[in-house]
């Protein structure tokens, strides 16, 4: 009898203290679950962080777009025929012209090329014989619009005297170096109808009317 008895007391001991170990289990738990939330949360931030990123990416996209866009829209008003920009000398169509007035001259007329609108912003163009300094033509002062918008069939004239010294001194050339400004890079050298003799050279302001444009010294 005593036997069972204290054999039941050990059983009674033994659930006593696996209750006890349930419970400490349980408690431990709590913390563990809370822990195993936090890889969660983390996820979630990790979510918002590509959410974020996809945000920054978006706005890059749109950024690059605009700047794509307005890219293309300067390049379309440059293709729309360059309209309110100076003219350079590689916008016009140049013609050379002798004419017997004042001892002998000749005349430049300048139009648009086509599809082109610009403006002859600078008075007086660049005008030499040859590279040396002694070739460079001298403004007179003569005519000048200031600025002449070139396009269509509108044109400006120039005179330009090659000599302007008496006698038969001077160095003879068989083309003349026109540009819009001394800066230009593409100046256009046109062809004489024959050889002429250069010394002292002279050149007028740009001109709608070519009557202004016969040089001559004042």
């Amino acid at each position: 009898m005593r036997t069972r008895l204290a054999n039941r007391s050990a059983r009674l001991l033994l659930a006593a203290a696996a209750a006890t170990a349930l419970a400490a289990t349980t408690t431990a738990c709590g913390p563990e679950d809370n822990g195993a939330a936090a890889p969660a949360a983390s996820t979630s931030t990790d979510a918002s962080d590509g959410k974020e990123g996809g945000t920054d990416s978006g706005a890059e996209g749109s950024g690059s777009e605009a700047g794509a866009g307005a890219d293309k829209g300067g390049d379309k008003g440059a293709g729309g025929g360059g309209v309110g920009q100076s003219c350079g000398t590689n916008d016009l169509d140049l013609t050379l012209t002798p004419k017997s007035q004042a001892g002998g001259y000749y005349q430049v007329t300048a139009k648009a090329k086509s599809g082109i609108t610009c403006y002859l912003d600078v008075n007086t163009p660049s005008v030499s014989f040859g590279s040396d300094p002694e070739g460079v033509a001298s403004p007179v002062g003569q005519g000048g619009e200031d600025p002449i918008k070139l396009t269509g069939s509108a044109v400006a004239y120039t005179g330009i005297s090659p000599k302007t010294t008496k006698g038969d001194a001077g160095v003879e050339f068989e083309n003349v170096i026109v540009s819009v400004t001394d800066e230009d890079p593409n100046p256009a050298e046109l062809a004489l109808p024959e050889p002429a003799v250069v010394e002292k050279p002279i050149v007028t302001n740009w001109s709608t009317n070519p009557g202004e444009t016969v040089p001559v010294i004042v």
